[in-house]
């Protein structure tokens, strides 16, 4: 019997998870909107997420948690981290025992600092957990362009099971046992994207955005192997690779934040006129605390807390970064 699989999240990168593993499993996409779903099944199009992507004729999609989670064989979270503990709690019920399930969100709970995994596990206890993370940008994935992922479970039967669901010929799926480290890289890499955009903003150049990018993943590196992070995770798919994309893309949501900070505009106006999350807005206050938590130093990501919930200028967070003392470059990492 095949293995069948729910994807809870009809955003551009649930949406496009489903449609990727419908080619290979059974796939059902829930939407919280009933006219979402319908598109979804009937007109094959997810018009507010991915309008010029056709979507594969077997994925189903439905409006109800029960309809989609009773018979899945997997589990796929596709929510963001603000909404992951509401909606594991309502699909608990729902859910057979010992369901493996998947974390697609790349943030951090605000109040408790938990990982994705560590909120499915309270709210799920039993079910194997593990994260699907790399540097995919939905469109491009869905516009048939090649990427490569990895799916992170600490136990190798799953992951490699995993690995055939959502593979395809040109989304090419790792494995790796480090949760803890894929986590959170995914997470603290949205903090150091709204950095770079902030620097595109201010009309630096690329030296500054290549120093950024390299001294912001040292800082991911710190905080995730005191974590208990593998350090080799973080110059892989889901650390620096992940970094590099969401970094520069001009697709991505985080960088965006930042650029416009750079150019003046104030978080409300910028979150406003946003129709989907940039999870790097409340990620960097848990970066702050967990750095402060584990004694990891971490300036860039305390620069952008500034910015972000304290309104310092962005042009002042750079010089502020720039008075740093100099030191060795493996200063923390020894």
């Amino acid at each position: 019997m095949p293995i069948r699989v729910a994807v809870v999240g009809a955003g551009s990168w649930g949406t496009t998870i489903a449609a990727l593993a419908s080619g290979n499993a059974p796939t059902i996409l829930w939407s919280r909107r009933p006219e979402l779903a319908d598109e979804i099944a009937k007109g094959h199009r997810n018009g507010d997420y991915l309008p010029d992507s056709p979507l594969p004729e077997e994925l189903r999609a439905t409006s109800s948690l029960e309809e989609a989670v009773c018979d899945a064989d997997v589990l796929v979270m596709g929510v963001p981290s603000h909404g992951m503990r509401p909606t594991l709690q309502a699909l608990a019920p729902c859910l057979r025992p010992w369901v493996p399930v998947v974390s697609l969100a790349k943030g951090l709970e605000q109040e408790t600092h938990l990982r994705m995994t560590q909120v499915i596990s309270a709210e799920l206890p039993g079910h194997p957990t593990g994260v699907l993370t790399g540097p995919n940008l939905a469109r491009e994935i869905m516009a048939g362009h090649a990427a490569a992922t990895v799916v992170a479970f600490s136990d190798d039967h799953i992951a490699a099971e995993l690995q055939r669901i959502f593979a395809t010929e040109l989304f090419r799926v790792y494995t790796n046992a480090d949760v803890v480290g894929c986590e959170v890289a995914g997470a603290l890499k949205n903090v150091m994207a709204i950095a770079s955009g902030m620097a595109d903003g201010l009309g630096t150049g690329d030296n500054t955005r290549a120093a950024v990018i390299t001294r912001g993943l040292a800082e991911i590196a710190r905080l995730g192997q005191a974590m208990g992070g593998d350090i080799l995770t973080f110059s892989g798919l889901a650390g620096m690779g992940d970094l590099v994309a969401t970094c520069i893309s001009q697709q991505s949501r985080n960088r965006y934040v930042g650029e416009q900070l750079g150019r003046g505009r104030s978080m409300d106006e910028i979150v406003a006129e946003m129709r989907m999350v940039a999870e790097g807005i409340k990620t960097s206050a848990v970066a702050v605390a967990l750095g402060e938590r584990h004694g990891v130093e971490m300036p860039i990501a305390q620069e952008v807390y500034q910015v972000i919930h304290h309104g310092r200028p962005a042009a002042e967070a750079y010089r502020g970064l720039l008075r740093r003392a100099a030191r060795s470059e493996r200063h923390g990492m020894e």
